[in-house]
């Protein structure tokens, strides 16, 4: 019996290395292709017969590279922030707080979540527009300080925070604010990691509200500023394949801090015990 655990577990452990490998093939294939030489890129070889740096000094050489880095490490911190905020708020509210109304505005919030969300640029350009914030980091955040899954998520979360928790704090005196922020908050400690990493993910590969709201060059977020080196009357394609690499690294970086927030925030409330 242990001999057959054995071979379960050896063919469970090959199969999950080949999947690794398959998954990382395009980002190893990515990084040799930075390396390339402009003669050698299109070349069949899957490395360079020589390795070149001309792709990544193009690119710090082309555009202001940092600038754009800095710009979108901002508008998606700042979007992070303001999510996790408000998101955990109206999470904390519709798992603790009964109310009337309180399933129809559910069951409204999660039938937003069907819609493509290229229904509703129009009306939202319109709106932000006539606040004035066309062309601004606010024109960003604002439409999206508030994600429907976010607040999903977090009432999930807080679901599992024991009501008699609550209780005890507000015959201690504790404010509904302070409940939430020195009780609550703690308590969702994993379901706040992985909300991080997916929000910081959504906002920093956002490409087609960016694209619509802002119009200086020195505001553009990294997704915009690549996209203009490949055009009608440029195809810098290695420079871009060196500008897309070294915009993933700082998601892989914060994904390697949160991994086991992430991780345990995904798997919460999967095992009842």
């Amino acid at each position: 019996m242990k001999t057959f655990h054995r071979i379960v577990r050896f063919v469970v452990n090959l199969f999950l290395l080949a999947f690794a490998a398959l998954t990382l093939t395009p980002m190893v294939w990515l990084l040799a292709a930075t390396l390339k030489s402009p003669d050698d890129l299109f070349s069949y070889t899957f490395f360079a017969p020589r390795i070149s740096t001309f792709n990544f000094r193009d690119l710090f050489s082309t555009v202001p590279f940092h600038r754009y880095m800095i710009n979108s490490i901002f508008v998606a911190s700042t979007m992070v922030i303001v999510q996790l905020f408000f998101s955990s708020l109206a999470g904390f509210a519709l798992a603790k707080y009964d109310f009337k109304g309180k399933k129809p505005i559910m069951i409204l919030m999660l039938s937003t979540m069907m819609l493509p969300s290229q229904v509703l640029m129009a009306p939202l350009y319109e709106l932000i527009y006539r606040m004035g914030l066309v062309d601004s980091y606010a024109g960003l955040v604002v439409p999206g300080a508030v994600s429907v899954f976010g607040i999903f998520l977090f009432r999930q979360s807080i679901l599992q925070v024991p009501d008699e928790l609550l209780h005890a704090a507000r015959i201690d005196g504790c404010s509904e604010f302070r409940i939430y922020w020195d009780i609550v908050m703690p308590v969702s400690r994993p379901m706040i990691g992985a909300f991080c990493l997916i929000s910081f993910m959504g906002t920093w590969n956002s490409f087609l509200w960016p694209q619509i709201i802002l119009h200086k060059a020195e505001r553009f977020t990294l997704p915009i500023a690549l996209n203009q080196l490949v055009g009608l009357y440029q195809q810098q394609y290695g420079t871009l394949m060196a500008g897309t690499f070294l915009s993933v690294l700082p998601v892989i970086i914060l994904f390697l801090l949160l991994q086991k927030e992430f991780i345990a925030g995904l798997t919460a409330g999967a095992v009842k015990g």
